[in-house]
């Protein structure tokens, strides 16, 4: 393709056609200016719709049909509404059309004719259990949905041997397993209070009855934990017979004694406390917890050793037990007092040697006819307990 070109003809002005660079900048400018416009605009009406959700949205959120934020709000709320109607005024209608979702609350009427507690409560209650000097805060804890939880223990280990390279090799030991079940039992309680006081509005119901409940179920399960015959009850690690630590068998627990009925050796009372802690398994002393009331607790503090120091250590931190010989202690009222072949102190490692096994939920029962004017509530939870390594646990043994 050829191009055209304008020659100068002698003596002649070329006439200029094409814009000057003043008049492309001009043009460049205006369409600058024009697309700037309408980015304004478009940006001004978005704006103005994005201000008109969101006062859609604030008017909708300060009417009473705001939407729930949580999802708990959609389960909790609707059956604490309803527990409280129950309480208050044994108004089961909103419980028997309540559903619930979860495997321990799926339904809100059970075959006794209880209802589960809601789950505020509940939890209320198991923080005031575990709070509790008992067993429960250093023993293991599982959550079963049957009536009954089996252990399995190897007692024994697997035998070994040397092989040479040419001889037969010798049949070695086996082990031996061990089951031991754990029943689950039934756990009650039955306050009551006047239907007057229920009919405050001002008065907190639900703290009121987790309260009660949870300081009927901390001292019967903290004594069963440690006497109980097992019996309609769990079985408690003192029920068991005890024979001096080191000819113990499977099924006794070992003790160590300290040389004088009824009391600790007046020349060398930190002798016996010595021995507890090494009858003990080396596997279990890394864990191990004392458990002794407070009796006991006032004179092992008096205790020195050779030297003049004495064995307890209070704690330096919020929070921390107090410590016997480096192991922590646990005061629990509800261990013997020093007598004469008292079982009072305790050494072991609890986690290993002692199972706690429950039910997670609770049931409340209203009763406004068997004591007028006032309203009894039964509430029940199902727990067991036992010993499930005999090895685990050393007892101390206030005799000769």
């Amino acid at each position: 393709m050829s191009e055209t070109e304008s020659k100068a003809r002698g003596g002649e002005a070329v006439p200029f056609t094409a814009a000057s660079p003043a008049d492309e900048v001009k043009t460049a400018l205006a369409g600058f200016l024009t697309d700037l416009g309408a980015f304004q605009t478009e940006m001004k009406t978005k704006f103005q719709q994005q201000e008109e959700r969101l006062m859609m949205l604030d008017r909708k959120s300060l009417t009473r049909a705001r939407p729930a934020l949580a999802t708990s709000a959609e389960v909790e709320a609707p059956h604490q509404k309803a527990f409280e109607a129950y309480v208050r005024s044994g108004d089961d209608g909103a419980l028997r059309g309540l559903e619930l979702e979860g495997k321990a609350l799926n339904t809100a009427v059970n075959a006794d004719g209880g209802y589960l507690v809601d789950p505020k409560t509940s939890q209320q209650i198991q923080a005031v259990l575990r709070s509790t000097a008992s067993c429960r805060s250093i023993a293991k804890i599982v959550n079963v949905e049957a009536a009954s939880y089996d252990v399995l223990i190897d007692i024994t280990e697997t035998g070994a041997g040397w092989a040479t390279e040419t001889a037969n090799a010798a049949e070695t030991s086996t082990p031996a397993i061990e089951r031991i079940s754990i029943p689950l039992h039934e756990l009650s309680a039955l306050p009551k209070i006047s239907q007057r006081l229920l009919d405050d509005s001002a008065f907190d119901i639900e703290a009121w009855l987790a309260d009660r409940v949870a300081e009927k179920f901390a001292c019967a399960e903290s004594a069963a934990f440690i006497s109980g015959d097992g019996i309609d009850k769990p079985t408690g690690f003192l029920t068991y017979p005890t024979v001096a630590a080191g000819t113990d068998t499977w099924g006794q627990l070992g003790h160590v004694a300290t040389g004088v009925n009824g009391d600790f050796d007046a020349v060398d009372p930190a002798s016996a406390l010595v021995d507890l802690v090494f009858a003990l398994g080396s596997q279990y002393r890394a864990n191990a917890t004392f458990v002794m009331n407070s009796k006991t607790v006032g004179a092992v503090r008096k205790i020195k050793d050779a030297d003049g120091r004495f064995l307890w250590a209070d704690s330096l931190a919020a929070g921390e037990p107090p410590r016997l010989l480096g192991y922590p202690v646990l005061v629990c009222e509800d261990m013997p007092d020093i007598g004469i072949g008292s079982l009072s102190i305790a050494l072991g490692d609890f986690g290993a040697g002692y199972t706690i096994a429950e039910r997670p939920d609770l049931r409340i029962l209203r009763d406004p006819f068997s004591a007028k004017p006032h309203v009894m509530f039964y509430a029940s939870k199902r727990v067991g307990g036992d010993v499930t390594d005999f090895n685990a646990i050393k007892l101390l043994k206030f005799s000769v």
